[in-house]
């Protein structure tokens, strides 16, 4: 009897937290390599990529959510349909870690699996002078009580953002041969900054 664990070959991520974070920037960073400081609220949206590694195709979706808008019974499907999470709180604004910690709380209800994949991020770590949150109590909370992985980010710098995706991938599960892959994930894309890939579409590509 084989006890071999079979690697996933589709995950979905979910960004999570307040109004006015980041999620939509981080995830613009890794996906296109851009940045644009006037927040736009958003309700929900799915961005879809496809690896090509050692001919075995991976699908990693990363689920958008809204911060500005409650819908709880979408939020709570998104929590159920997803296999990690990432909850984003602003490093200038307390309150923000006050609303990770309650979808924390969400996510261990309706998952009810202490081990499921969460990495709490504090973005914005490029307003330092206005840091609200200490990294020291950060951690204390994030790492020690919690036991959840724990990144500063600033979308805006592009500091540590496609750490908070290999972060989320490894706690997936999925192979590992994919880290190195989205280091080189913007050569897909056209060199055009105005590029912006359409919602709710696959973006295939082929790395070795």
């Amino acid at each position: 009897m084989s006890l071999e664990v079979k690697e996933k070959t589709q995950v979905r991520l979910v960004f999570l937290g307040a109004a006015g974070v980041g999620k939509t920037a981080l995830i613009q960073r890794f996906l296109q390599d851009t940045f644009e400081p006037k927040h736009r609220r958003t309700v929900e949206e799915l961005h879809s990529k496809e690896y090509d590694i050692g001919g075995v195709k991976i699908t990693v979706e990363i689920l958008d959510t809204s911060g500005s808008y409650s819908f709880p019974a979408m939020r709570k499907l998104s929590i159920q349909n997803s296999d990690a999470f990432a909850l984003v709180y602003a490093l200038d604004d307390a309150e923000s870690l006050e609303t990770v910690k309650s979808l924390r709380d969400e996510i261990m209800e309706i998952k009810e699996d202490k081990n499921t994949p969460i990495v709490v991020v504090g973005n914005k770590s490029d307003r330092e002078q206005e840091r609200q949150v200490s990294n020291k109590d950060a951690l204390s909370t994030v790492e020690q009580d919690w036991n959840n992985s724990y990144l500063e980010t600033s979308a805006k710098d592009n500091a540590n953002v496609v750490e908070v995706f290999k972060e989320l991938l490894q706690q997936a599960n999925l192979p590992s041969r994919l880290s190195p892959a989205l280091r080189r994930r913007r050569e897909t894309f056209p060199k055009d900054t105005d590029f912006r890939p359409p919602m709710n579409k696959t973006n295939s590509c082929i790395l070795s």
